[in-house]
C-alpha cells in the first residue's frame, strides 16, 4: 500500500484548513497552524498524527501560534524507514530543519509519549533555547522495565525487515474492526470519534505501520535516558494514573533526574489524556508556559 494521500484520505482531516506543506531535511512536512503569538511546537507520539492535537489546537491558539507537524515517517509527511529518519538525532534534525524553513524558533514544545523525548532532545541539542519550556504528556522517556528493554526493538527490527509484516498489521486492523477497543487495551484511554477515526484510518494503511515500526525498532531510550540531567530547561510532565502504555514509576524516575522538572499526576485518564481532556491539556500547557514567560521577565 502507498503512503496516505492528502487529497484522498486527508479530505476530512481534523483542522484540514490549517494544514500546510513545506520542504525540509528531504521530506515534504505536512503541519497545521493556527493561532498568533509566542509559537508553541507540538509533537505527536510513535504511530500517531497532527489529529492527536486536534482538540488542543483551537484553545491554544487564542493565546499562541500552533503549530503541529506530522513526525518523519508518519501520516502525511511520509519518508524512507530508514535509522537515519527512524532514530532519535534523525528525528531532531528534521524538525530542526523544518523550523529553519518555516523562520522560526518555537517559546515552548509539548509533546506526547515519544514526543516528549523528542521535544527535551530539542532542548538539549540546543534546537531550542534552554529556557523554552518543554511540556511531556504521559512521556516516554525511559526503556521499558526488564527484559522488554532488550526484546522489544529488537522484535520490531526483524518485524521491519519482512516488507510483509506492516501490510499484515494493517490487514488484521481492517478485519478486527475494533480500533476503540484495541486503543483502549493498549492505553487505557478512550479517545473522542474524530480520533478514534484517524486512528482506524492510520492503523489500516501499511506504509504508516511500517513508518511507526522503524521508529519503535530504531528507539534508543538507554542512551537518551543517561542525557536527561544535561537538560536544564523548565519542565512539566504530565502523567496519568490509568496509562496501561507508560508506567507512572518511570515517569517519577525521569522527573527527579530533569535538574529543573516537575510531574503532575491525572486521575481517570489514560495515555492519550490530552486527547481525552483535550481542554484541560491545553490549560496546562498554557498555564506553564505564561509562569515560565512572567518567570523570566521579572
Amino acid at each position: 500500500m502507498s503512503a496516505l494521500d492528502w487529497e484522498r484520505d486527508g479530505r476530512s482531516w481534523p483542522n484540514r484548513q490549517h494544514s500546510r506543506f513545506i520542504e525540509a531535511d528531504g521530506l515534504n512536512f505536512h503541519y497545521q497552524r493556527m493561532g498568533a503569538g509566542p509559537v508553541i511546537l507540538l509533537l505527536h507520539g510513535t504511530g500517531a498524527s497532527t489529529h492527536s492535537w486536534h482538540g488542543v489546537m483551537p484553545s491554544l491558539a487564542r493565546r499562541f501560534a500552533v503549530i503541529a507537524p506530522d513526525l518523519p515517517l508518519h501520516t502525511f509527511t511520509g519518508g524512507e524507514p530508514v535509522s537515519r529518519r527512524a532514530a532519535m538525532p534523525g528525528m531532531v534534525r528534521a524538525l530542526a530543519a523544518l523550523l529553519d524553513a518555516l523562520k522560526i524558533r518555537p517559546a515552548a514544545i509539548a509533546g506526547h509519549s515519544a514526543g516528549a523525548a523528542i521535544a527535551l532532545e530539542m532542548a538539549r541539542t540546543g534546537v531550542v533555547a534552554e529556557t523554552a519550556p518543554i511540556i511531556g504528556f504521559n512521556p516516554a522517556l525511559t526503556p521499558f522495565p526488564g527484559a522488554a528493554a532488550q526484546v522489544f526493538p529488537g522484535l520490531a527490527k526483524l518485524l521491519l525487515l519482512n516488507p510483509f509484516v506492516p501490510k499484515i498489521f494493517s490487514g488484521l486492523s481492517k478485519f478486527a474492526g475494533d480500533p476503540e477497543r484495541f486503543l483502549e487495551r493498549s492505553t487505557g484511554s478512550r479517545t473522542d470519534p474524530v480520533s478514534l477515526r484517524c486512528y482506524t484510518a492510520l492503523f489500516a494503511n501499511s506504509h504508516h505501520t511500517r513508518g511507526a515500526l522503524a521508529m519503535m525498532a530504531h528507539w534508543d531510550l538507554e542512551t537518551f535516558s543517561k542525557s536527561l540531567d544535561q537538560i536544564t530547561n523548565p519542565v512539566q510532565l504530565i502523567h496519568s494514573r490509568g496509562d496501561l502504555a507508560v508506567p507512572l514509576g518511570s515517569v517519577e524516575g525521569a522527573a527527579a533526574r530533569l535538574p529543573n522538572a516537575r510531574l503532575d499526576v491525572w486521575d481517570d485518564l489514560g495515555h492519550l489524556a490530552h486527547e481525552e481532556a483535550p481542554e484541560r491539556a491545553a490549560q496546562a500547557i498554557a498555564d506553564f508556559v505564561s509562569e515560565q514567560v512572567q518567570g523570566a521577565s521579572t
